[in-house]
């Protein structure tokens, strides 16, 4: 098989961008190259065309593993699945004196993976090569992730919180169609009807999604307004989020049927949250215990003192501080911590010794009277 181009390459990103940073990447190349904005150049459309078929790939979170994984399997270095076949033969235009192969990943199973047509039917074929308009049914729609940022003590003790979010949904205009109001339809002269383009390569015919009509096989005499032809919109949705009692940042929730709505009348997609808790003025957070760091005069520290501290719930505890208390110790407030499940962490109250920074003339004579007094050096 010959090499295939490495979709991180093409759109510009490394293999450890985020999802946005790839989403940022195709919006900005797609702009450029895309066909309509540069008529004069004719190597923009297939420019256009890796583009769209990396952004297939990698902005499916799924599909994205799953062409991780074959890559570090060696699936795209020039051997990888040569020997396997799947499908019809056929002279190829890409054929080196030979047959060539439409294969089918459709029955893989690697590394338990699971079936890997989703992926490679858009990379390399998936079986027999269609001849009338593909027609779209019902999907699923998009799983949007984001990230919350929530205050330390909503994260301790749990709570709502909302979030704003961009989806892709179904065009309400064109219901997806990417036709305007009163245009028809008619058949994609890029892929002929097929939803996907073919080309020889290597002793392989390869099958992708058409990029102009986005697998459809069908495109509008007219684009529709609202979404210029692609189906499909981008809109704002709040949504308030209950917040478990205990998360931490890195903490992770899905809320099934709050992401896009789906295509053809297909179920919602999901929403996935990661929590990043924000820092408190007053605690600390150490496994489900809480730290509190309480300042002292030296007058408290050396004579001893009664002291009153919030616990997390707004209840105020008191704590005996003995005589002669160093900076740093700590006071341990049994089940005033964060609870998580059955489990609860405790309130740690550790102390901070505050020395004036400037003295009295009065001050000043008596302190070092008492140094003087209790033999202390200064």
């Amino acid at each position: 098989m010959a090499q295939t181009k490495d979709f991180y390459s093409v759109l510009g990103v490394g293999s450890s961008a985020s999802q946005d940073e790839i989403k940022k990447a195709y919006r900005k190349l797609a702009k450029k190259h895309h066909p309509d904005a540069n008529a004069a150049d004719p190597k923009a459309a297939e420019r256009f065309k890796e583009i769209s078929e990396a952004n297939n790939v990698l902005g499916d979170p799924e599909k994205r593993k799953q062409y991780d994984e074959m890559r570090r399997l060696g699936a795209f270095d020039g051997g990888g699945f040569g020997g396997f076949g799947g499908g019809r033969s056929s002279r190829g235009a890409g054929a080196r004196g030979g047959t060539s192969q439409t294969i089918n990943f459709q029955d893989f199973d690697i590394g338990g993976l699971g079936g890997l047509g989703d992926l490679f039917s858009s990379m390399f074929g998936g079986g027999e090569e269609r001849t009338t308009s593909r027609q779209r049914g019902p999907e699923k729609g998009q799983t949007v992730e984001a990230t919350l940022d929530i205050p330390f003590r909503t994260a301790a003790r749990g709570g709502k919180v909302p979030i704003e979010l961009e989806v892709s949904e179904e065009c309400p205009t064109c219901h997806g169609s990417g036709a305007a109001p009163g245009a028809s339809l008619k058949i994609c002269p890029e892929c002929n009807g097929r939803g996907v383009i073919s080309f020889g390569q290597g002793g392989f015919a390869v099958n992708r999604t058409c990029p102009v009509c986005l697998g459809r096989g069908q495109v509008p005499t007219e684009p529709c307004p609202t979404c210029h032809g692609s189906g499909e919109v981008r809109v704002k949705r709040r949504v308030l989020i209950n917040v478990p009692a205990g998360v931490d940042t890195g903490s992770k929730i899905r809320l099934k049927g709050q992401g896009g709505k789906g295509p053809q009348n297909g179920p919602p997609g999901d929403l996935i949250i990661t929590f990043n808790v924000l820092p408190d003025k007053f605690y600390k957070r150490d496994g489900l215990d809480v730290i509190a760091t309480v300042p002292l005069n030296i007058a408290q520290a050396t004579l001893g003192t009664k002291i009153s501290v919030r616990t997390l719930d707004g209840k105020k505890v008191a704590i005996k501080i003995p005589p002669g208390t160093p900076s740093g110790k700590r006071f341990r407030v049994r089940g005033q911590g964060i609870q998580k499940g059955d489990k609860k962490g405790d309130l740690i109250v550790e102390v901070s010794i505050q020395v004036p920074e400037k003295l009295s003339e009065e001050q000043e004579r008596m302190m070092k009277e008492f140094a003087e007094s209790g033999g202390l050096k200064y």
